[in-house]
């Protein structure tokens, strides 16, 4: 890379989603609504719908789902891998999956955008979660896929969560792994033509950008770091038209999910005075994958 993006900030992202920015399309979807993400020491932690916060939050956790008996940990991870280990049982299949997306959320969007740039859409069922009033269908079977991989479950549901249709189980609520296992599936497909989003020489190049993005260019950063930051993306993308360089990779769609989650409906883009930002952003606002993926104001400038 001509301009090295590295950095040493330890603070904490904010993955909350802004009114100027909710997400508005995905396959198969099932309601809307608004949710929130959990702070994290380094990157956005997964999202946790706001619907179900209980009274007294646990630690590091924005919202989560009511905890009647009162004994469950603050949550569980897991991270089973589609066909990388086949004897566990979780091998590429169409239409086997179930992606869980939850509105607002930053990580749920950059899923949602790689289903769509994959031309995975119609493999993989996607239920969007909103409030419990208007989704409880979705957030039902949810909690019925945690039930199953965890013996009497009791913690809060996060998403992205990627379930197994055939067990009922949870193969994944780790979003690095579900981006991973999408792509994998994507490349598994008959016929050419299929996006490399983490091309082998790019890896390391994407990984610096997305702990970069995931610190510094959030609502929650500092201004100083945030402005440091967008100026810097500004001048890369003066030599090239994307992120890394001229194809769109995965760098791409975490760039445009953390600049659309800048704006607000009643101020003016923090990036407005870039232009190549600018610019960029309006360029891929006209990608199929990701026109409609976001609703903004009227009056938003950007």
């Amino acid at each position: 890379m001509p301009e090295t993006m590295s950095h040493t900030s330890s603070t904490g992202a904010s993955c909350a989603g802004t009114a100027g920015s909710a997400l508005t399309s995905a396959p198969r979807t099932s309601g809307t609504g608004s949710a929130a993400c959990a702070p994290a020491p380094s990157a956005p932690a997964p999202c946790t719908p706001a619907a179900y916060a209980p009274a007294r939050r646990l630690p590091g956790q924005i919202g989560a789902v009511p905890r009647p008996r009162g004994t469950s940990p603050a949550g569980r991870a897991e991270h089973n891998r589609i066909g990388v280990d086949v004897a566990g049982g979780f091998y590429p299949a169409p239409h086997r999956y179930q992606l869980y997306l939850s509105a607002d959320c930053p990580l749920s969007l950059r899923v949602s955008l790689t289903l769509g740039v994959l031309g995975l859409e119609d493999s993989v069922a996607t239920t969007l979660l909103g409030p419990s009033a208007d989704t409880p269908d979705a957030f039902a079977a949810l909690r019925g896929a945690y039930e199953a991989t965890w013996h009497h479950y009791d913690g809060p549901l996060t998403a992205p969560a990627l379930c197994d249709r055939w067990t009922g189980r949870v193969v994944s609520n780790d979003t690095p792994d579900i981006l991973r296992d999408l792509a994998g599936l994507a490349a598994g497909r008959n016929g050419s033509g299929v996006p490399v989003l983490r091309p082998p020489a790019l890896t390391e190049d994407i990984d610096v950008l997305r702990e970069l993005l995931d610190t510094d260019v959030t609502p929650a950063a500092r201004p100083h770091r945030r402005t440091a930051a967008l100026e810097l993306l500004d001048r890369r993308l003066a030599a090239t038209a994307y992120a890394l360089g001229e194809e769109l990779t995965a760098a791409d769609i975490d760039l445009w999910v953390a600049l659309v989650h800048l704006e607000t409906p009643d101020a003016v883009s923090p990036y407005a005075h870039l232009p190549h930002l600018r610019d960029y952003v309006r360029r891929l606002d006209a990608h199929p994958a990701f026109r409609g993926r976001v609703a903004r104001p009227d009056h938003q400038v950007i």
